[in-house]
């Protein structure tokens, strides 16, 4: 197969047909039972070139977006693509390098976020960025304690 058959078909329904193949009733199920996983490593496994990231993150948002757990999700895909960019945690120090990568993993996230979340999201990436979490600081999941106090659910 080619990386253009993502786009072929009914996108939606090949994506629960195989989260429910591997047990899933839905495509945040699938997602939480591999905490920190990137988004890429969850469409790979998923489909074998048949299922691109972003279609992934699309499915996750509206399930999200119909149990009201919007915040919830945006602190899972910080997660996502820290462990993509980050793997090793935090890092020590902000040379350039690791800059780059902490950008990067920001600057995809604001760009991931629904509009209804974007302000709250840039200021806890500037808040983030002000004052960095341990060297080392890696959240595990959307629930991370650190995570939940710059981006507290809806309510909360």
């Amino acid at each position: 197969m080619s990386g253009g058959d993502a786009w072929r078909g009914n996108i939606k329904a090949r994506l629960y047909e195989r989260v429910r193949a591997r047990g899933f009733e839905s495509i945040t199920a699938f997602a939480d039972a591999r905490p920190a996983v990137p988004l890429y490593a969850l469409a790979d496994e998923l489909g074998d070139d048949d299922v691109a990231a972003v279609q992934v993150l699309s499915g996750l948002l509206a399930e999200a977006e119909q149990s009201k757990r919007v915040t919830r999700f945006v602190r899972d895909v910080l997660v996502r693509l820290l462990s993509q960019s980050l793997p090793n945690g935090w890092p020590a120090v902000l040379d350039d390098a690791n800059r780059f990568k902490v950008a990067k993993a920001l600057g995809s996230w604001f760009a991931y976020t629904p509009e209804t979340h974007k302000e709250r999201v840039d200021r806890a990436g500037d808040v983030l960025l002000s004052s960095p979490p341990p060297p080392g600081w890696f959240p595990l999941g959307p629930d991370d304690e650190l995570l939940r106090t710059l981006l507290p659910d809806e309510g909360a």
